[in-house]
This record gives C-alpha cells, sequence and structure tokens, in this order.
C-alpha cells in the first residue's frame, strides 16, 4: 500500500509541474484594387498557422490576382516559396495600362508557422493630367 502511495504521489507531482500545451490559431491577410480610366488591377494574399496541444504546427498561404483593360494590356503574377525554415512567403502581382492611364496592385504576405502572420498590399492608379492615387494596407496577426 506504502509503494502505491508514493508512485501516486510522484505522477501527481510530475502531471502538475508538466507545462499544458493550448491550442493556438493565427489568420491574417490584406487585399487591394485600384482602378482608373477603363483599368483595374486587385490582389489578395492570406494565410494562416496552427499549433496543437501536442506541439504539432501546420500553415497555410495563398495569393492572387486579376487585371483588366478594356483597350489596354494587363498582366498577373503569383508567386509562392518556402523562405528560410518554418518561413512561407507570396507575391501577387496585377497591373493594366491603357496608353498613360494605369492600375496596380502588389499584395506580400509572410506566414511564420506557429508566430504570426503578416500582409501588406500597395495599389497605385493613375490618369495622364492627374495627381496618382496610391494606398497601402498592413495587417499583422500574432
Amino acid at each position: 500500500m506504502k509503494t502505491l502511495l508514493t508512485t501516486s504521489a510522484v505522477a501527481l507531482l510530475l502531471a502538475a509541474a508538466s507545462p499544458v500545451l493550448a491550442q493556438k490559431s493565427v489568420t491574417g491577410g490584406s487585399a487591394g484594387s485600384a482602378a482608373a480610366g477603363g483599368t483595374s488591377a486587385s490582389t489578395v494574399g492570406t494565410g494562416g498557422t496552427s499549433t496543437s496541444a501536442t506541439g504539432n504546427t501546420g500553415s497555410s498561404i495563398a495569393a492572387g490576382g486579376s487585371a483588366a483593360a478594356v483597350d489596354g494590356k494587363t498582366q498577373t503574377g503569383v508567386s509562392t516559396n518556402k523562405g528560410n525554415g518554418p518561413v512561407m512567403n507570396s507575391n501577387a502581382r496585377a497591373q493594366a495600362h491603357d496608353g498613360g492611364t494605369f492600375s496596380r496592385s502588389h499584395t506580400r504576405t509572410q506566414v511564420k508557422a506557429g508566430e504570426q502572420v503578416g500582409s501588406t498590399t500597395k495599389t497605385m492608379s493613375h490618369v495622364p493630367g492627374s495627381k496618382p492615387t496610391m494606398s497601402t494596407t498592413s495587417t499583422t496577426s500574432r
């Protein structure tokens, strides 16, 4: 009986001293669009990371863009890559131009596994003879 009590006391002491891992999830992103004349451009970036109660981490990242021009040209591009260690990055670019009138948007997103998600979108549009319109949106979630 004495041995059983000692074993139970040791098990209780170890359970009290062990840190309990909490589940943690972080999501975030940004998006933006610009339009001028007959042109428009939009981009979006989003990501998430989650850590389970047992310490396992999973992350995701996504990006996209679109551009339109009535009589001009458009260009879009999206790239994603795994950076150093547990970091993922994405870049989305979109632009449209029709003569001197143009619209462009650029979104960069970064996910640090188990830590944070950050995203920045910059947009710009311009019609010749007027002042350019610019905008920047940034978010960081921890």
